[in-house]
């Protein structure tokens, strides 16, 4: 049995040579990171919540959708649900929707898009009560998050829509 060596020069320039050309990939791919998401402010008050219910179900009426909305506190605890005579599943949905959105301070859509974007976002699915599903949105005040609101009843972007008319609402003041 015989063992040939390679020399340390050829080693240590082989070693520095790979450690260069590792990061290139990874930094010509570097993006920007990514804003901060807003910080919890008070609970969304009971008031703000029927603004924001009225909108909402204003854009599902407008479009004949039949979609439950659900609003949650900073908290993630429910404030408000209005079901318009949608299945009985979207009732869950949306309310883990918006629940998601508070307490990932982000569209709940962000998470679907991790998962759709690759494997190692799997691992979100490991943590109780999370709905990965577009449709969901924080519902930012003066800066702060108040709340979430949820929808579920028709295509996903459509559910969207009519969450971003009730957030939209409070966000205009």
């Amino acid at each position: 049995m015989t063992f040939s060596f390679i020399p340390l020069r050829a080693l240590t320039a082989l070693a520095i040579t790979g450690l260069l050309t590792a990061g290139l990939p990874a930094a010509a791919q570097t993006q920007p990171a990514p804003a901060t998401p807003p910080a919890y402010g008070a609970p969304i008050s009971l008031e703000q919540a029927k603004k924001a219910m009225v909108a909402a179900e204003a854009e599902a009426r407008k479009n004949n959708w039949q979609v439950v909305i659900s609003i949650v506190d900073t908290g993630g605890h429910l404030v408000m649900l209005q079901r318009l005579d949608a299945q009985n599943a979207s009732v869950d949905i949306a309310t883990g929707k918006a629940r998601t959105s508070v307490n990932f301070r982000r569209p709940s859509k962000a998470l679907e898009d991790g998962l759709a974007a690759n494997g190692s976002a799997l691992r979100i699915l490991a943590v109780p009560g999370v709905t990965p599903l577009q449709g969901g949105l924080p519902i930012v005040v003066d800066g702060k998050i108040i709340g979430g609101i949820g929808v579920s009843g028709v295509l996903a972007s459509q559910d969207e829509m009519v969450a971003k008319a009730g957030a939209d609402t409070l966000m205009a003041k």
